[in-house]
């Protein structure tokens, strides 16, 4: 089944908040099996999802309070069928240390036809962690069928089935 990896930079606040939004949505059109993800590029150490970030989703009824921030390895990036960064700078960062994820590597706003960065609220008012959770929200609804789409591919690919 096609796993999805979600990129930011601490993965304490933009990339939980989008891994807990998808998991959701798969959950709810009965999706089992599929894995989602989230990591970062430079995580300093292990700990929970940010307060805000644990709030503005719990406000959705999403629970991402045992999230645990990991560093990105070059083994999740392997194992993941499509990768999602909030920024460009995470993108372009995890192609060039790992060129074989070209292919597979993409910014979310990419999913839906941009390409803009989300904006990291780290630091700031919960009304700013409540912005970009909106803005994360919008753009996984709109690019979910283009999501399922290019990890389900790229599982196949992965997994040498054919169609």
């Amino acid at each position: 089944m096609p796993h999805i990896l979600f990129v930011c930079t601490a993965n304490i606040c933009r990339s939980p908040v989008a891994e807990g939004i998808l998991r959701q949505r798969l959950e709810s059109q009965f999706m089992d099996g599929w894995t989602v993800g989230s990591a970062g590029t430079w995580v300093e150490q292990e700990r929970g999802a940010s307060q805000n970030s644990v709030l503005v989703l719990e406000e959705r009824g999403i629970d991402i309070s045992d999230h645990v921030a990991r560093t990105v390895t070059g083994e999740m990036l392997r194992d993941a069928d499509l990768i999602l960064c909030m920024e460009t700078g995470h993108a372009e960062a995890l192609m060039a240390e790992f060129p074989e994820t070209r292919g597979k590597v993409y910014m979310l706003s990419q999913m839906v036809g941009r390409r803009h960065d989300v904006a990291d609220p780290y630091g700031l008012p919960l009304e700013d962690y409540q912005h970009m959770a909106a803005e994360v929200e919008q753009l996984i609804d709109e690019a979910l069928p283009r999501i399922r789409e290019l990890a389900s591919d790229n599982a196949r690919r992965r997994w040498g089935v054919r169609d």
